[in-house]
């Protein structure tokens, strides 16, 4: 599926742009049901939280500004499943953590109209930490992106740096992580643009963010999650909760029991 080019910039840059992974026929359908669990499963809020959004939108924009969201839309819908174990697709995750691999999540990300959520600058690792970085994810694009509607931007060769501590508490209380805007911004980035049926692949450690949809029609995009099955998780979403594998074989370890689905 990749080059040995495609390989190489991946680990120098912690970040792949693919091509048309999913032709016309597979997009649509995943397009049609991805509508359909808009309508029945997902929710809008807010969003994140966090001192990050008076730094990303004046007043009147924060107040107003939403993203719709859902988790593991494989598990309620059977064109989504096919795309989580897509050949080409996780072949191409194999290519890069090695040849076993096992489906972590997916989760809908999609910026409405106008105001639709931007997102600091932060690393996918205090979401789901696990003790490497042998975890992609991969964003599946239901639209074109550009500088207008957000698409996604990197801070390039930022995975080398590992782990960070991100801002879980502020004066106010709890909020959602991110990096210091004052440390680490947007403007420092490289947009990754790309079109419908495309895919952009990011390391678990990889810094990135965007900015707030600002035209008339959502930003629709999808998050799947791939790791090496001995890729220990330590906390977070789906802590504890076996995946499919989509490449290769869970081999057992000293003393390992069955897998349990808590």
């Amino acid at each position: 599926m990749l080059s040995n080019e495609q390989v190489a910039f991946y680990h120098e840059h912690g970040f792949l742009h693919i091509p048309q992974i999913f032709n016309t026929q597979e997009i649509d359908a995943l397009d049609d049901d991805l509508g359909r669990l808009v309508s029945e499963w997902a929710t809008t809020s807010q969003g994140w939280t966090g001192p990050w959004r008076r730094a990303y939108m004046d007043e009147t924009t924060e107040k107003s500004s939403k993203l719709t969201a859902m988790h593991d839309l494989h598990l309620y819908s059977r064109a989504w499943m096919h795309a989580v174990t897509h050949p080409d697709l996780t072949t191409a995750i194999s290519q890069l953590i090695g040849p076993n691999v096992e489906l972590h999540h997916s989760t809908m990300h999609i910026k409405p109209p106008s105001t639709g959520h931007p997102f600091p600058m932060h690393q996918d690792h205090p979401f789901y930490m696990h003790d490497d970085g042998h975890f992609i994810d991969v964003l599946v694009h239901l639209d074109d992106t550009s500088h207008e509607n957000g698409e996604i931007r990197f801070l390039d060769g930022s995975h080398k740096q590992g782990a960070l501590l991100h801002i879980t508490e502020t004066d106010e209380g709890s909020c959602t992580p991110h990096l210091p805007t004052d440390e680490y911004r947007l403007e420092d980035t490289i947009a990754v643009p790309a079109r419908r049926g495309d895919v952009v692949l990011f390391g678990i450690h990889t810094i990135h963010g965007s900015h707030i949809n600002q035209t008339d029609t959502a930003r629709r995009m999808v998050r799947v999650g791939y790791r090496d099955p001995h890729n220990t998780q330590t906390a977070g979403q789906s802590l504890g909760r076996p995946g499919l594998m989509v490449q290769g074989y869970r081999s057992r370890l000293d003393g390992q029991e069955l897998l349990k689905n808590v």
